[in-house]
């Protein structure tokens, strides 16, 4: 396959850089594409098979090439590199170790050797979490990048995690919405404000630095959280959902819609892609496997039904990473832009 120049992402004109989401959610009907990190293939059945042979844990992915394909992801195009928060590798549960490296940590890094792409979360464990010192983190990240920053939250679904950090599993959802809270108010101006813990702001204490954006950082919420559909619509500036069949996520992007007024979807998407670019779609698990005259249709199907953008797991392929990020570089970006500007900043629910 011939290898494609770097594409240069659609740019707006704009008296203001674009938020991370409004990079993400350019348009009603209008997708953009992700990758979620790492970029490795360690899922696939070839790659297992040598895993297995070497003695290789499953699920713990190659770093080597990590900083590279990062860099590679960024020039070609992609609208969003998405980290998950894994805290612990647990092989006997899950057998998997997400992305490994520590998420704000790995954020940082990627913020300097990255340009346009935004760094997304899917999703941080917020009540494993001290709210104050995520806060401080994202804006961290959001400054050392100019704004690219994008929270994903989730409450967590690994009960083992919750006692070792010495957390209750049960009263998660209490903790999550008053995480969220707090977080608002750390990035509001002005001194900080935290009336539930007899903090008032006359004692003009300050969470920096100071997000790029004055309305601070957005969040997406992944899953239910432990919320009911009414505080997410009212809370998030996104949704994060688990990916599903077509007529499944027609009710689900149209009920959040409905109760949000048009705030974006997000979704990721497990993606094995063949060789044979005709290749038809099949069903896997949290996916497809198909080839990508297939994905493009059915990408183009999930615009209109509401979907702002979509993140791709390649970790099932057999196939080399670079070949798979040159191919939907050529053949699949184009029809799903990225963009660099926005005519102004969003404004994220519960900063107004």
């Amino acid at each position: 396959m011939p290898t494609p120049l770097p594409r240069t992402p659609d740019t707006a004109p704009a008296s203001a850089p674009a938020s991370s989401l409004a990079r993400l959610a350019p348009a009603a009907g209008r997708l953009t594409i992700g990758l979620e990190l790492p970029l490795d293939n360690d899922w696939g059945v070839e790659r297992g098979r040598a895993d297995r042979a070497a003695g290789r844990p499953f699920g713990v992915p190659d770093l080597t090439a990590h900083t590279r394909l990062a860099r590679l992801a960024d020039r070609l195009g992609f609208a969003a590199l998405w980290l998950r928060d894994v805290p612990l590798y647990d092989p006997v549960a899950f057998g998997d170790a997400g992305s490994v490296f520590e998420t704000f940590t790995h954020l940082g890094h990627l913020a300097a050797v990255t340009e346009n792409a935004v760094l997304a979360t899917g999703a941080i464990v917020l009540p494993l979490r001290e709210p104050l010192l995520v806060a401080k983190a994202a804006a961290t990240v959001d400054v050392l990048s100019g704004g690219r920053m994008l929270l994903g939250l989730a409450s967590g679904d690994r009960p083992v995690e919750y006692p070792l950090f010495r957390r209750d599993f049960e009263g998660r959802g209490t903790a999550f919405r008053e995480g969220v809270e707090t977080l608002r108010a750390a990035w509001r101006p002005g001194p900080l404000h935290l009336p539930g813990v007899g903090l008032g702001a006359d004692r003009q204490l300050e969470v920096l630095p100071r997000p790029v954006a004055p309305a601070g950082i957005p969040i997406a919420v992944a899953g239910g959280a432990q919320q009911t559909p009414e505080w997410i619509a009212e809370h998030a500036d996104a949704s994060l959902n688990y990916p599903r069949e077509l007529g499944a996520l027609r009710l689900r992007a149209r009920q959040w819609h409905e109760l949000t007024g048009g705030k974006p979807y997000l979704t990721p998407m497990v993606l094995s892609l063949q060789e044979d670019a005709g290749a038809p779609p099949q069903p896997i698990r949290l996916g497809l496997s198909t080839g990508r005259e297939a994905l493009i249709e059915h990408l183009g199907q999930m615009a209109e039904l509401g979907v702002a953008h979509v993140s791709f797991n390649l970790r099932p392929n057999d196939r080399p990473v670079d070949d798979l990020l040159q191919e939907l570089a050529e053949y699949v970006l184009p029809h799903f832009p990225s963009v660099t500007a926005a005519p102004a900043l969003d404004t994220p629910a519960g900063a107004r």
